[in-house]
C-alpha cells in the first residue's frame, strides 16, 4: 500500500461508514462500557472522534448525558439530526479534537474506535490528544480507549482480514512500519448484491500505534494510571495475539 497524505483524517470520512460490519456492535460495545466503568447517570461524558454519533447516541438514549466531538462536519450533521429526530439530549461539537478546551468538565472521557489516537502528522500532535483527554477530565475521572496493538502489528503484520456483517463485507490490509511505529490500514467495504469485480486496497491510512508501556508512561505523565487493560468487548485481558488494545485508566 501507499501511504496517504499526513493530514489523511481530515478528508476521508463519509457517512458510508455506517455500512461497516463493527457498526453492528455499537450496543454490545456500549454494555460493556457501563458495566467495566460502572457509569452513572449523573455523570458527563465526552466523546471524542464520535463519528457519526454511534456511541454517543446509545448512550443518550440510555440516559446519559454526553457531548461528542468530530472533525467531520456530515458526521457532526448527521448526529444532529438522528439526537433531533429522537429526542435526545445528546449535544455534538464539530471541532479538530486539538482545538477543544474543557477544563475540568467531564466525569468521563471516551475514545472508541481509536478515537482517533495516532491519527495525526507527528508523535508530538498525536500526544496532543492525551493532553485534551487530561484536562478534560475531573479528578478520580475515567477514560476509556479502543485502538490497535503494536505488539500485535510487531508479530502479525502484514496481514488481511475480512469481516461479514448483516449488510456488506468488510474487507482490511495492514502493514507495519517498525521505525516509525506505524500501521498502514487500508479497507473495502463491498455491499451484498452488487456486482463485484476484484477489489484492491491500494492507498492506507498511517496511523501511530502503542504498546501498554508506552500508554503507561503516556498517561503517567498526565497524572493519569491505567486500572485495567483488555483486548475486546467481553472482557478478555490483554494480549499481543489480539489486534485490540482496550485501555481503562483513571486521573489522579
Amino acid at each position: 500500500m501507499i501511504a496517504k497524505a499526513s493530514d489523511w483524517y481530515k478528508n476521508i470520512w463519509s457517512l458510508d461508514i455506517k455500512n461497516h460490519s463493527w457498526v453492528e456492535d455499537t450496543k454490545q460495545q456500549i454494555d460493556f462500557i457501563i458495566k467495566t466503568l460502572d457509569l452513572r447517570k449523573d455523570q458527563r461524558i465526552l466523546d471524542l472522534a464520535c463519528g457519526f454519533g454511534r456511541h454517543s447516541l446509545e448512550l443518550s438514549r440510555r440516559g446519559f448525558q454526553v457531548v461528542g466531538a468530530d472533525i467531520t462536519k456530515d458526521f457532526i450533521t448527521d448526529a444532529e439530526n438522528t439526537a433531533k429526530k429522537e429526542g435526545l439530549s445528546a449535544q455534538f461539537i464539530l471541532s479538530d479534537i486539538r482545538d477543544l478546551k474543557f477544563n475540568q468538565e467531564f466525569d468521563v472521557v471516551l475514545n472508541l474506535a481509536d478515537g482517533a489516537i495516532g491519527y495525526l502528522e507527528n508523535d508530538n500532535e498525536n500526544l496532543k490528544i492525551f493532553d485534551v483527554i487530561a484536562n478534560a477530565l475531573k479528578s478520580g475521572g475515567k477514560h476509556f480507549m479502543d485502538l490497535c496493538n503494536a505488539k500485535y502489528a510487531e508479530l502479525n503484520f502484514p496481514a488481511t482480514s475480512w469481516e461479514a456483517g448483516e449488510n456488506a463485507l468488510s474487507l482490511s490490509s495492514f502493514e507495519w512500519n517498525t521505525e516509525k511505529k506505524t500501521m498502514l490500514y487500508g479497507g473495502k467495504t463491498i455491499p451484498y448484491g452488487e456486482p463485484l469485480g476484484k477489489p484492491e486496497i491500494v492507498n492506507g491510512d498511517a496511523i501511530r500505534l502503542y504498546t501498554h508501556d508506552e500508554l503507561d508512561e503516556i498517561l503517567e505523565a498526565r497524572s493519569m494510571i491505567i486500572k485495567k487493560t483488555y483486548s475486546n468487548y467481553y472482557g478478555k485481558s490483554e494480549t499481543p495475539k489480539e489486534l485490540q488494545l482496550m485501555v481503562y485508566s483513571i486521573k489522579l
